[in-house]
Formats: structure tokens, sequence, C-alpha cells
């Protein structure tokens, strides 16, 4: 099912998720990230952050609500070495574009511009064991770039890195959103990384509990 909204890249309404041992998830789920924004979503372990993101991925399926997403996707997992699976960069990047059958010119293009994009166009070559932790990421969202995805999807996408790491993919993935007119959602609990998006959503116990400035959003969490 969808829930429409006249300029929301991701719409989601009342969803209803739970495991099949009865355990709940999400709970009357609602949210709305509009075309061009870069949100981030909070909340604490077992809120429900990754569900609602893989919800939106279509990697699981909620047993009630609405919700729709600009489709391409492209989905950045918190561990890329779960969906790197070529030796090389260049060779991964392209990897996503195989079901488009595209004409071997157009793949090495769209490779190099997403490869420049997020500034690894001379690793190219450089087999994927070889990358460190923040290169790996870089890879995986360059793979969405070259399928020309609307929406990127980022889980926890930090997690792994070391605090430079952090910061610079952040700043890299704010500054696609707005070269490249996407929108983004990014899992955290680093608030830290609240300094670079647009709006946020605290997501408790299931539900959107609370909305809007990062700021305000920071000050609240960090006096809680």
């Amino acid at each position: 099912m969808t829930a429409t909204h006249p300029n929301a890249a991701i719409a989601v309404h009342n969803l209803q998720f739970q495991w099949p041992s009865g355990q709940p998830v999400l709970q009357n789920c609602s949210l709305t990230v509009e075309r061009g924004e870069f949100c981030m979503l909070l909340g604490n372990n077992g809120s429900g952050k990754s569900t609602l993101l893989r919800i939106l991925g279509g990697l699981l399926k909620p047993q009630a609500g609405e919700w729709f997403i600009e489709s391409p996707v492209g989905f950045v997992f918190q561990n890329p070495d779960h969906q790197l699976v070529m030796p090389t960069v260049g060779a991964d990047v392209a990897f996503g574009l195989v079901e488009e059958k595209l004409p071997l010119a157009d793949i090495r293009n769209r490779v190099d511009d997403a490869l420049a994009a997020i500034n690894l166009l001379d690793l190219k070559r450089r087999p994927i064991y070889a990358l460190s932790g923040g290169q790996k990421q870089r890879v995986a969202i360059a793979g969405a770039i070259a399928r020309h995805c609307h929406v990127l999807l980022l889980d926890e996408p930090t997690a792994l890195l070391d605090p430079d790491s952090q910061i610079d993919l952040v700043k890299r993935v704010r500054e696609l959103v707005k070269e490249r007119g996407l929108t983004a959602l990014w899992v955290t609990h680093r608030l830290v990384e609240l300094d670079y998006c647009d709006r946020a959503f605290l997501l408790q116990s299931g539900q959107v509990t609370d909305e809007g400035d990062p700021e305000r959003m920071k000050a609240l969490l960090q006096t809680a």
C-alpha cells in the first residue's frame, strides 16, 4: 500500500510490524521525508530504526500501514562487507548495473561518474579487501549513485568507522544530497552527526515521538 504526499520522497503512515514470535517492533509509525532532504532517524537499540529502513528498502513487509518511497532506492548497510560482492572497486560499482543491460560505454561512464562523486576514481582498480572501512562505505554509496537512485537509505553507516572517517562520510553524503538533488534517510545514534542533516526524527518503542530541527533534537537528547 502507498501513503502519498505532494512533495514526499518517503511517506510512512501507521506502519505496524511484528516478528513471527509476536514481538511488536513498529506500532503506528509515521513520518515524511521531502524530496531533497537529508534526514536522520534516532532512537535507542530496539526502537525499530533498522526495521523501518528495511521495510522502506523492500527487505521486510509490515503487517499493516501505508508507505511510499520514490524509486530507485539505494540501501547502505552498517557493515559494507555485507553488500560488496565483486573483487575490485570498479567491478563492484558496475555490478549493480547488470540488470539495466546498458552498453559498455554507458556502464563505464556511470561507474566513473559515481566514483568521482565520492572521490574514489583513482581507486577504481583497487581490490575491495585493500580498502578502509570508510572507503568501502563510499563504494556502497557509489553503487547507488551509478544506478541513479533517487533515495539513499543508510543504516548506521558510520558504526564501524573511526571518528574522522565518520564525519568525512556524513559530510560527503550531505554534499551528494545537495549537489545531485537526492533524498537520504540516515539511521544513527551519534548526536554529532545531527550537525549535518536538515531534520531529525526520534523513534521510541516503534513510534516517531518527535521530529524537527536537529539542534533542538540534539539539545533535547543531550539533557535526557
